[in-house]
């Protein structure tokens, strides 16, 4: 028995385990496998070939049951109650990519909106792809401002990380010289449409401070050879995205980073892995590996390694480590700061302004470009002519021009030749500038372990207590504001202010609940990513942000990772994991 035993630890054991494969566990994967460490990827979801998987991504708008695909309302609330709420209709072209919420329960002292996709390649076969870098005054903002903790790291600790990143996955956009928005490096930029270059000029002849470039994105528009080489090819401009790509043309794990590191020998992708426990030796002081719940068989096992990557997603990744509990670490893994669950941020949206842009009815536009305009941060740059005296931080806006030809799909009148007709007429161009601002660091914005309501497989679920608070509140009435201003400036009709209904969540970039800091006795992980109390244990997605910022956060979740296991190869080499 001793002999099988050992045969089957041996079987199960690896140089690296990386829990998740989203946006940073493919990173990780793609990382630890080219630097020569076998690696297991355990996703908690089930497989999605690339292209194979993406069974929606070519179907027409008649092959659907429904009207625009889009599921009957007493389906979306016994199913999807969470996404329904937020707007963000479930459809059949993208309902196998993400979850049910009947099936995977939460509760809420305070709203949450937690959307999930539980397969491999998780949400970044469908993420919204935009990719900027953090800037310096982002690093440096929470100790100039006394905000939760100081970021162990600097701008300049990460930029060349982000330079790897951003050459492998393909980033798309235009340089623009702005130290709130530093610039990277790029592919060549999608162009702006007739309006939006008019309201590039308007706006920045009235607002020299406010620069309108088009998004940065991860789109190839001149593939490298190595982009080639990986199967990926050049954006089509279907604007059909979060069906998954079968060109390859925006970067995911499944068409990049795990076909990189399945190419190197060293990866192994285990699907159907619920990691429910991470594996502590008190005597040797680290992490020996995770233990899994099949989700297909309810069987566990057990995997060991030498270093392991949490990279389930933030709330998914602080879930593992708050069921950790040992002697060592009672309130779960690596807490001794009782910093594990707290600080949860996101992005507030759904706040700016829209507008009839008059004058262009002879004009139309090529294809369906996957982007849109983008306005970086423009308040508080530490000068006093953009400081607020009314909130903290700042704000960005993403939007663009357009003729929303499914408008007129929802409201075109009568049937046949007449609706025909009608359908056959572009609709008005329309303008829309949306927020996104940054969400502080709240302490009392957590999540906890709920052991009385279960899920599916018995396991212990989340509970949520959080919202945004009256820095977030000024900001909003800023962002509606500074766009209907915008809007007015270029000379565009009926504009409109908007508000919408936010809560925690919505903005699908949940951050902080493992945060980085200089103290074990403040913050969970180390400048490395490291968990401070257990060095051969590495956090690099969402949980890790120690805070914000107001631009979208997964390319700084990739840079870290990257930076973290260059880190995780030279001292397990060392023999200090």
């Amino acid at each position: 028995m001793a002999n099988l035993n050992t045969r089957a630890r041996q079987e199960n054991t690896y140089d690296a385990i990386v829990v998740g494969s989203g946006i940073s566990g493919g990173w990780a994967a793609k990382e630890l496998t080219e630097k020569g460490l076998k690696t297991l990827v355990l996703e908690r979801g089930g497989a999605l070939a690339h292209p194979e998987g993406y069974t929606t991504a070519t179907m027409d708008p008649w092959d659907t049951q429904y009207p625009l695909g889009r599921l009957p309302a007493a389906e979306m609330k016994a199913k999807y109650p969470v996404q329904q709420r937020t707007g963000y209709t479930m459809t059949e072209y993208t309902q196998h990519l993400f979850v049910r919420d009947d099936e995977n329960p939460y509760s809420e002292t305070k709203r949450f909106d937690w959307i999930r996709s539980y397969h491999v390649g998780g949400r970044s076969v469908t993420w919204g792809r935009q990719s900027y870098r953090h800037a310096p005054m982002d690093f440096e903002a929470n100790a100039k401002e006394g905000i939760g903790v100081d970021w162990p790291i600097r701008y300049a600790d990460l930029a060349p990380w982000y330079d790897r990143v951003e050459r492998f996955i393909g980033v798309s956009g235009r340089k623009e010289g702005l130290a709130q928005l530093p610039d990277g490096v790029f592919q060549p930029p999608m162009a702006f449409n007739c309006v939006e270059e008019k309201l590039k000029e308007k706006v920045e002849a009235r607002f020299p401070e406010r620069r309108i470039t088009i998004g940065r994105t991860a789109h190839l528009t001149e593939p490298t050879e190595e982009q080639i080489a990986l199967g990926r090819g050049k954006c089509q401009h279907r604007n059909l995205c979060i069906r998954g790509c079968p060109f390859g043309a925006y970067f995911s794990s499944n068409s990049a980073t795990l076909v990189a590191a399945e190419r190197t020998g060293n990866l192994k992708v285990r699907p159907n892995s619920i990691v429910t426990t991470i594996l502590y030796d008190p005597k040797k002081q680290r992490a020996e590996g995770v233990r899994i719940l099949d989700a297909a068989t309810g069987q566990e096992e057990e995997f060991y390694a030498d270093v392991v990557f949490l990279n389930a997603s933030a709330l998914a990744t602080t879930w593992i480590m708050l069921n950790s509990t040992s002697s060592r670490f009672p309130n779960g893994f690596g807490n001794g700061s009782d910093q594990l669950g707290r600080n949860i941020m996101d992005h507030h949206l759904a706040a700016g302004a829209q507008a009839e842009a008059p004058g262009f009815e002879d004009s139309y536009y090529s294809g369906r470009r996957p982007n849109g305009v983008y306005i970086p941060r423009f308040r508080n740059l530490g000068d006093a002519a953009t400081k607020r005296k009314d909130y903290l931080r700042g704000f960005g806006y993403q939007g663009g021009a357009g003729r929303p030809g499914w408008t007129r799909a929802l409201s075109a009148p009568g049937f046949g030749a007449a609706r025909k007709a009608e359908l056959s007429q572009p609709a008005p161009w329309v303008v829309r500038l949306g927020g996104f601002g940054e969400i502080l660091p709240y302490a009392d914005n957590r999540v906890t372990l709920n052991k009385d309501k279960k899920d599916k497989y018995g396991l212990p679920t989340l509970t949520f207590d959080g919202s945004i608070r009256e820095n977030e509140l000024a900001m909003r009435k800023d962002m509606q504001a500074a766009a209907a201003e915008m809007l007015e400036a270029a000379g565009f009709k009926n504009v409109q202010t908007m508000d919408g209904d936010y809560a925690l969540g919505l903005g699908i970039h949940e951050m902080g609940t493992a945060r980085m800091g200089r103290d074990p006795k403040t913050s969970v992980l180390n400048a490395f990513n490291q968990v401070h109390e257990c060095k051969n244990v590495y956090v690099t997605d969402g949980a890790a942000m120690t805070s914000a910022s107001c631009v979208n956060p997964s390319l700084t979740y990739m840079a870290l990772t990257a930076r973290a296991v260059d880190h995780a190869v030279t001292a397990r080499k060392r023999g200090e994991l």
